[in-house]
């Protein structure tokens, strides 16, 4: 199986041979692999291909690093590491240089959102067509690079992060309480929402979570609250913050709770005043209730002041606090639990999770006070998840990421994470790409169609050629000689093996070996 010669240059596209090869294999099918099912057993499956297995579930891709740690400090101990992993874990200092020299990094946000609204005014403002149209094509340019940056900066903690499972979970939050960077100015907006509303929490308290994720000005202007005010009520954010957010279709809410959560939302915003500017001049009742923090506002001269019941009990609070209460309300239901912590059960077990784990998950959530650690701690120890290892078809980010790990360790070597970003566009599962609010969605169905998997080889005959992220032909990597290869040899499906050796090249063996089932599941 392993191949020593050095590879020919890459090939325009997937050769005829190459097709008939991967047909073989079988890869365009999102059923398990092989070995997951006959004739190994889980309990026949040796402990270094578990600890591979496991490896690949809970981080971006195993490495030989990951693997060594994993080795040493023992399966639980390494789990609970990772469960305590600060939001500010150390990156490689490559890795972390490259952050550091990106404008999202050294501008704050507030004052970079500021000064792309200006910069876009102004432009509309010139007297000419033709000026109007340089400067906004400028303006759109820095926009895109603003959306770009944040990307980069996810695909580098996801790459190099010792902090695995927070940057995995960082991004199954983004999901669920997604935004999409096309809509209005949100390229400027998503990087921060990433970096202070979710990393932060994306192992702490679920509301703490919701509360930032709701009142960060990228969300309030995705879902339109920025609009809303007592006259003029806009029922966008209300109605995702139950139907997505916590409670679930079929959690127990009715359209009448739609309408007063819209109304406990009226007049939390966005100002686009210069930060030191004066609060707007209102009636002297009202201005203890107002509220800036960098670009929120919390009008109350915008705010519905009337009596509300949110499912089936009064809002006691007033101003602003009556969010605090309705979102602690939503945080603490029986639908919260269970909706949000099945979500977690797809994304980390597969598609239909079993009753009894979603039973112990829901009990969990609710008993620690929707504590995330908690509950993802209780996943890690079940028998259902210990079963699911190896079987979790790879979603496109997943994939891509799990080969350029795979493929480049965790040395900090790649030149450019574009390569990666646009391999996720023609993926179909770009970085803030998804228009609308319900996220990505988490189902093997989704991702394994003949046109996505057509795709998904192109993309693993760029990784397996070395060249996704250095923008340079060089020698392919020989995958057939790593660590991860030879902890999961004892696990490859006959196919798989039939199909590995005919590979004349290390570059065929790798586009083989990151097309079969065994490397589309994790």
């Amino acid at each position: 199986m392993r191949q020593d010669r050095l590879a020919t240059p890459p090939r325009p596209a997937i050769s005829r041979r190459h097709w008939l090869a991967l047909a073989a294999l079988g890869a365009s099918a999102s059923a398990l692999p092989a070995w997951a099912a006959a004739p190994l057993a889980q309990a026949d499956i040796p402990d270094d291909a578990l600890r591979a297995r496991l490896l690949d579930r809970i981080t971006w891709g195993c490495t030989a690093q990951g693997a060594q740690a994993m080795a040493a400090m023992g399966a639980q101990a390494w789990l609970a590491d990772q469960l305590r992993a600060p939001a500010d874990a150390p990156l490689p200092a490559a890795a972390q240089a490259q952050i550091d020299a990106m404008a999202i990094s050294r501008t704050p946000f507030e004052a970079l959102a500021l000064q792309m609204e200006q910069r876009q005014r102004d432009a509309r403002a010139l007297p000419t067509e033709e000026e109007r149209k340089a400067a906004l094509e400028a303006w759109q340019k820095d926009m895109r690079n603003l959306q770009r940056e944040a990307g980069q900066r996810f695909v580098l903690r996801a790459l190099y992060s010792p902090a695995q499972l927070r940057e995995k979970m960082t991004w199954f939050w983004m999901n669920h309480f997604n935004v999409f960077a096309g809509k209005a100015n949100l390229r400027a907006a998503v990087g921060d929402y990433e970096e202070r509303a979710v990393r932060p929490h994306a192992l702490g308290r679920f509301r703490d979570l919701l509360g930032a994720a709701t009142r960060h000005p990228a969300m309030l202007r995705y879902l339109d609250n920025a609009q809303n005010a007592a006259g003029r009520i806009n029922e966008n954010h209300a109605r995702e913050l139950m139907e997505l957010h916590t409670l679930g279709v079929g959690g127990g809410y009715t359209q009448q709770d739609v309408q007063e959560l819209a109304r406990v939302l009226t007049g939390v915003g966005i100002s686009l005043r210069p930060l030191d500017d004066e609060p707007p001049r209102m009636k002297p009742a009202l201005r203890a209730h107002y509220v800036r923090q960098g670009l929120f506002e919390f009008n109350p001269q915008r705010h519905d002041w009337d009596a509300k019941t949110l499912l089936g009990q009064p809002i006691r609070a007033q101003g602003l606090a009556e969010l605090d209460e309705a979102l602690d309300r939503l945080a603490r239901h029986g639908a919260t639990a269970r909706f949000v912590t099945r979500k977690m059960a797809v994304y980390l077990v597969g598609d239909t999770p079993p009753p009894a784990l979603l039973d112990t998950l829901a009990r969990t959530f609710e008993r620690s006070d929707g504590d995330i650690a908690a509950v993802l701690a209780a996943l890690f120890q079940s028998a259902e998840f210990q079963a699911s290892l190896g079987q979790r078809f790879r979603d496109p980010v997943q994939y891509v990421l799990a080969g350029a790990r795979l493929v480049h360790g965790e040395q900090p070597v790649l030149a450019s994470t574009d390569p990666l970003l646009g391999w996720l566009q023609r993926l179909a599962e770009p970085l803030y790409g998804r228009a609308t609010p319900d996220g990505y969605p988490l189902d093997a169905a989704t991702w394994s169609g003949s046109g996505q998997m057509s795709t998904r080889f192109e993309a693993a005959r760029a990784l397996g050629a070395g060249i996704a992220g250095q923008g340079q032909r060089m020698p392919p990597p020989v995958l057939a000689q790593t660590p991860y290869l030879r902890q999961i040899d004892a696990t490859l499906a006959p196919a798989t093996r039939a199909a590995l050796v005919q590979a004349t090249t290390p570059r065929e063996w790798n586009l083989l070996f990151l097309s079969s089932p065994e490397f589309m599941h994790g």
